[in-house]
């Protein structure tokens, strides 16, 4: 059953597929238009008047993490077990610390104390993607990913795909980093 469903939406992922974001639909034009396969998404985001979405980056941390979710139906009826690829024009790079363990424990007059402190290293110009790779829609057809740009990209338009196979992405969004 597993590898028919797969063969499916392999098949269908090759139709067209619309991306639905809040009130505006866009849909491939180079692709067929039988699959009847949609995916909605809702990146739980203001958006502007060209349809641009904008999250405002926290300035007392490094990171900004913010959940984008969306459903999956095929023939209007909820799809489960689609693979959701997800990609992001922006990266950073690690240091090489990532960062410290710090080792506690109790002196003989049990104070609550720093014993250690180990440095995690070796991770020189480690590629830190801002987005999870990929989702599966659940019996729902909801999928979600998780987006992380940094502080340093303030000011940026992130740019995130989304596709369900191999093939080029079948649609995207913009996120003005505030």
């Amino acid at each position: 059953m597993m590898s028919q469903l797969q063969s499916d939406l392999k098949q269908k992922s090759k139709c067209v597929l619309a991306l639905m974001l809040s009130f505006s639909i866009l849909t491939c034009s180079d692709v067929g238009n039988e699959s009847g396969m949609f995916i909605e998404l809702d990146p739980r985001l203001d958006v502007d008047q060209n349809g641009y979405f904008h999250l405002e980056l926290l300035r007392n941390t490094w990171q900004t993490t913010h959940r984008i979710s969306g459903f999956v139906t095929i023939d209007g009826e909820a799809a489960e077990l689609v693979r959701v690829d997800w990609t992001s024009s922006h990266y950073w790079k690690l240091n090489d610390t990532l960062g410290h363990y710090i080792e506690y424990g109790y002196t003989d007059q049990l104070e609550y104390v720093a014993l250690d402190t180990t440095f995690i290293t070796g991770f020189d110009n480690f590629i830190v993607p801002t987005i999870n790779c990929c989702s599966y829609s659940n019996a729902d057809g909801e999928i979600n990913t998780m987006l992380a740009p940094v502080r340093s990209m303030s000011g940026d338009t992130m740019t995130v795909g989304i596709q369900t196979s191999d093939e080029e992405p079948i649609g995207e969004i913009y996120i003005v980093l505030d």
